[in-house]
């Protein structure tokens, strides 16, 4: 019981530190990964209810007290009303993916990037690809994310103890999640947030950290066939 007290009020210290960044998204993205990882841990449903009304309470208590937040919802309901201020980096990644059409505009033919839409590279990346690529590349895209989440749970169903499973579940969780959360925006389908989409967004931090969390899922389908075992019985023998 103490085990488990330590570890709630250790997970709600991280996120309030983020918070107090502050960064509602990525403190949004963790809060998700914990209360999916209690849930696959076996964790109480009532639990699980409680936490996550209580990361709503703290969520919205973050948005009105931060002005810049409050604008990206508002102009998340209507961002043609405000177009030339709080709904301009929206406005011009709907007209960026709008623009793209069936087949794109060509790769690296993109005249959104020219300086128009904010953060191209980075947390609107999506909107860049879907002019690029159009509708058929968007669909191929999705259908990776489909099969790259086929994967990490075919991997976790097949990890021999729980923590492995978990850790398995964790980073396939945080990978897919961020990616779907990052189109959304883009696509105006949640408030503006400031997540890059994984591998693909621009920035040396955020490659770093997507490739060691695909390195921590490598490990767990290593570990769940068996092959470490060998490598070490091997290593025993010699």
């Amino acid at each position: 019981m103490i085990k488990k007290v330590i570890s709630i009020i250790s997970f709600g210290l991280l996120i309030l530190l983020i918070l107090k960044q502050p960064n509602l998204s990525t403190a949004s993205l963790t809060g998700i990964l914990l209360w999916v990882m209690g849930l696959c841990g076996g964790v109480k449903l009532s639990s699980l209810c409680s936490f996550a009304s209580l990361g709503f309470i703290t969520g919205c208590i973050s948005i009105l007290s931060n002005e810049y937040q409050k604008l990206r919802v508002t102009s998340f309901i209507n961002p043609w009303k405000d177009q030339q201020e709080s709904g301009f980096q929206l406005v011009q990644s709907l007209l960026a993916i709008g623009s793209g059409g069936l087949f794109g505009q060509g790769f690296g033919l993109s005249i959104q990037k020219l300086q128009y839409l904010p953060f191209m590279y980075t947390d609107f990346i999506f909107a860049i690809f879907a002019e690029e690529f159009g509708l058929l590349g968007c669909t191929l895209f999705l259908g990776f994310l489909v099969v790259f989440s086929y994967i990490s749970l075919r991997i976790a169903l097949k990890c021999r103890n729980n923590y492995t499973k978990l850790v398995a579940i964790g980073c396939g969780v945080l990978l897919i999640g961020q990616s779907i959360m990052h189109i959304a925006v883009a696509t105006g389908s949640m408030p503006t947030t400031g997540l890059p989409l994984p591998f693909i967004s621009y920035g040396g931090n955020s490659l770093i950290a997507s490739f060691f969390i695909a390195g921590m899922l490598l490990r767990c389908s290593l570990e769940s066939t068996g092959f470490i075992g060998i490598i070490s019985a091997r290593k025993a023998l010699n």
